[in-house]
C-alpha cells in the first residue's frame, strides 16, 4: 500500500481541521478516569490533542509521518504532550493491554482487514477499558460528503456488532450526522458510532 496519506497531510493546513470530531468531544466524559488513551488512525492529531487537554496521557498511532509531525505541532500549540507512533495498522504490531481506552475516528480499511484492525485495537486496551469509534457506513457512498469512495473501504453495522461479541456495548448509533471537519468532511453524512467496554 502506498502511503498517500503521508502526501495528503504534508501541508501547513490541517486537512480535517484542528477541532476534535464532535462525537469524541460529545462523549469524552465516557473516558473520565481512564488515564492512558490510544488514538488509532489519528491523522493530524485533532482528537488526540483534545483528549490531552482533558488530562489524558495520549498516544497517537498513524501510518503517515507527516500527520504525526502535525500532531506534535498541534499539541505544542495547545500546550500539551502527545506521544506519537508511526505504524501500519494492517501489518504492524500494536502493544497489548497497555491502554485504558482507545479511539478511532474515520479509520477506514479494506473489508478483509477490518476485523483484524478492530481486534488489534481491542487487544491494546486493558479489561474494563473502553473503545470509542466513529466510522462511515456503506450508505455514505450516497452522500459524497467525505470518506472513501469505494464500498470496499466502508463499514457494515452488523459486522461491527459481530466484532463486539464479548464486550459490553454502551453506545451504538447508525444514521445521519452533519460533519464539518476541514476540507474533506463537508456536510450531512451517514455514520456508525460505537462505544464498548472490554470485559
Amino acid at each position: 500500500m502506498t502511503n498517500t496519506w503521508n502526501e495528503w497531510f504534508n501541508t501547513v493546513e490541517y486537512m480535517f481541521g484542528e477541532e476534535p470530531n464532535i462525537f469524541i468531544k460529545s462523549y469524552a466524559a465516557q473516558l473520565e478516569g481512564l488515564k492512558k488513551v490510544a488514538a488509532f488512525a489519528e491523522g493530524e492529531g485533532r482528537n488526540a490533542v483534545f483528549l490531552a487537554t482533558l488530562g489524558h496521557e495520549v498516544t497517537a498511532f498513524d501510518y503517515a509521518e507527516s500527520g504525526l509531525r502535525k500532531t506534535k505541532r498541534l499539541a505544542k500549540k495547545n500546550n500539551v504532550e502527545v506521544n506519537t507512533v508511526q505504524v501500519d495498522l494492517l501489518e504492524g504490531t500494536i502493544p497489548t493491554q497497555q491502554f485504558d481506552a482507545a479511539i478511532m475516528v474515520f479509520g477506514h480499511f479494506p473489508k478483509g482487514k477490518q476485523s483484524l484492525v478492530f481486534d488489534k485495537i481491542v487487544n491494546a486496551v486493558r479489561p474494563g477499558g473502553k473503545i470509542m469509534m466513529e466510522l462511515y457506513s456503506e450508505d455514505q457512498l450516497e452522500y459524497q460528503t467525505g470518506g472513501p469512495k469505494e464500498l470496499e473501504m466502508l463499514y457494515k453495522p452488523q459486522n461491527l456488532l459481530d466484532w463486539c461479541e464479548g464486550s459490553k456495548i454502551l453506545h451504538l448509533f447508525v444514521g445521519e450526522q452533519t460533519r464539518l471537519e476541514g476540507k474533506l468532511h463537508t456536510g450531512l453524512a451517514h455514520v456508525i458510532q460505537l462505544i464498548i467496554e472490554k470485559k
